[in-house]
Protein backbone atom coordinates (compact mmCIF):
# COMPACT_ATOMS: atom_id res chain seq x y z
CA UNK A 1 0.00 0.00 0.00
CA UNK A 2 1.48 3.04 -0.91
CA UNK A 3 1.84 5.50 1.38
CA UNK A 4 2.96 9.66 1.71
CA UNK A 5 2.99 11.14 5.36
CA UNK A 6 4.31 14.76 5.54
CA UNK A 7 5.35 15.91 8.82
CA UNK A 8 7.00 19.03 10.11
CA UNK A 9 4.51 21.94 9.53
CA UNK A 10 3.22 24.43 12.18
CA UNK A 11 3.41 27.94 12.73
CA UNK A 12 6.12 30.47 12.16
CA UNK A 13 6.80 34.27 12.34
CA UNK A 14 8.04 35.77 9.67
CA UNK A 15 11.18 35.18 8.29
CA UNK A 16 11.34 32.26 10.11
CA UNK A 17 12.65 28.51 9.02
CA UNK A 18 10.42 25.21 8.83
CA UNK A 19 11.63 21.42 7.39
CA UNK A 20 9.02 19.38 5.60
CA UNK A 21 9.26 15.87 5.41
CA UNK A 22 7.52 13.28 3.40
CA UNK A 23 7.85 10.04 4.90
CA UNK A 24 7.44 6.86 1.17
CA UNK A 25 6.34 3.23 1.46
CA UNK A 26 4.89 1.11 -0.88
CA UNK A 27 6.58 1.94 -3.97
CA UNK A 28 10.26 2.27 -5.00
CA UNK A 29 10.74 5.64 -3.43
CA UNK A 30 14.32 6.02 -5.74
CA UNK A 31 13.00 5.76 -8.93
CA UNK A 32 10.04 8.34 -8.61
CA UNK A 33 10.04 12.19 -9.69
CA UNK A 34 8.61 13.42 -6.14
CA UNK A 35 7.08 16.90 -5.88
CA UNK A 36 5.81 19.51 -2.87
CA UNK A 37 2.94 21.11 -3.76
CA UNK A 38 1.15 23.79 -1.53
CA UNK A 39 -2.52 25.11 -1.74
CA UNK A 40 -3.67 28.31 0.34
CA UNK A 41 -7.66 28.86 0.96
CA UNK A 42 -8.81 30.37 -2.27
CA UNK A 43 -6.13 29.85 -3.78
CA UNK A 44 -5.27 26.51 -6.70
CA UNK A 45 -2.90 24.31 -5.84
CA UNK A 46 0.65 25.23 -6.47
CA UNK A 47 4.02 23.74 -7.13
CA UNK A 48 6.48 24.80 -4.96
CA UNK A 49 9.59 22.34 -6.05
CA UNK A 50 10.11 18.52 -7.59
CA UNK A 51 13.50 16.39 -7.64
CA UNK A 52 13.67 13.43 -10.43
CA UNK A 53 15.10 10.11 -9.71
CA UNK A 54 18.64 11.86 -10.90
CA UNK A 55 18.27 14.62 -7.89
CA UNK A 56 17.72 17.04 -10.30
CA UNK A 57 15.75 19.80 -8.97
CA UNK A 58 13.24 23.03 -10.26
CA UNK A 59 11.32 25.08 -8.33
CA UNK A 60 8.52 27.92 -8.31
CA UNK A 61 9.87 31.65 -8.99
CA UNK A 62 7.69 32.30 -5.57
CA UNK A 63 10.53 30.27 -3.24
CA UNK A 64 13.57 30.14 -5.61
CA UNK A 65 16.24 30.68 -3.15
CA UNK A 66 14.47 30.51 0.08
CA UNK A 67 13.15 26.50 -0.36
CA UNK A 68 15.69 23.67 -0.86
CA UNK A 69 14.22 20.81 -2.36
CA UNK A 70 15.77 17.38 -1.19
CA UNK A 71 15.29 13.77 -1.05
CA UNK A 72 17.43 10.48 0.97
CA UNK A 73 16.85 7.33 -1.21
CA UNK A 74 17.88 4.71 1.47
CA UNK A 75 15.58 6.86 4.30
CA UNK A 76 12.15 7.44 1.31
CA UNK A 77 12.05 10.40 2.84
CA UNK A 78 11.58 13.80 0.88
CA UNK A 79 12.41 17.18 2.43
CA UNK A 80 11.43 20.42 1.82
CA UNK A 81 14.17 23.03 3.83
CA UNK A 82 12.25 26.15 4.11
CA UNK A 83 13.58 29.63 5.01
CA UNK A 84 13.16 33.05 5.18
CA UNK A 85 9.21 32.40 5.66
CA UNK A 86 6.57 35.22 4.31
CA UNK A 87 2.92 35.14 5.12
CA UNK A 88 2.40 34.10 1.61
CA UNK A 89 3.89 30.98 2.14
CA UNK A 90 0.85 29.80 4.66
CA UNK A 91 -0.85 27.12 3.09
CA UNK A 92 -1.41 22.94 3.17
CA UNK A 93 1.69 21.33 1.77
CA UNK A 94 1.51 18.20 0.42
CA UNK A 95 4.21 15.35 -0.97
CA UNK A 96 3.55 13.79 -4.47
CA UNK A 97 5.12 11.01 -6.37
CA UNK A 98 4.72 9.67 -10.01
CA UNK A 99 6.83 7.26 -12.46
CA UNK A 100 5.06 7.74 -15.61
CA UNK A 101 7.49 9.33 -16.69
CA UNK A 102 10.68 6.91 -15.65
CA UNK A 103 11.08 9.57 -12.52
CA UNK A 104 11.49 12.39 -14.70
CA UNK A 105 9.39 15.04 -13.46
CA UNK A 106 9.25 17.45 -16.43
CA UNK A 107 5.67 17.27 -17.85
CA UNK A 108 3.86 15.75 -15.13
CA UNK A 109 2.39 19.18 -14.38
CA UNK A 110 -0.04 18.36 -11.51
CA UNK A 111 -0.94 15.02 -12.11
CA UNK A 112 1.02 13.31 -9.93
CA UNK A 113 0.16 9.12 -9.32
CA UNK A 114 0.58 9.19 -5.51
CA UNK A 115 -0.46 12.37 -2.96
CA UNK A 116 -0.17 12.45 0.76
CA UNK A 117 -2.19 14.20 3.50
CA UNK A 118 -0.74 17.54 3.94
CA UNK A 119 0.96 19.38 6.84
CA UNK A 120 -0.15 23.04 7.41
CA UNK A 121 2.20 25.70 7.40
CA UNK A 122 1.09 28.93 9.07
CA UNK A 123 3.44 32.29 8.85
CA UNK A 124 2.63 35.38 10.71
CA UNK A 125 3.83 38.77 10.17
Amino acid sequence: QVQLVESGGGSVQAGGSLRLSCAASGFTFRTYCMGWFRQAPGKERERVARINKDYYTNYADSVKGRFTISKDNAKNTLYLQMTSLKPEDTAMYYCAADDRLGGLCQGLGQTYKYWGQGTQVTVSS
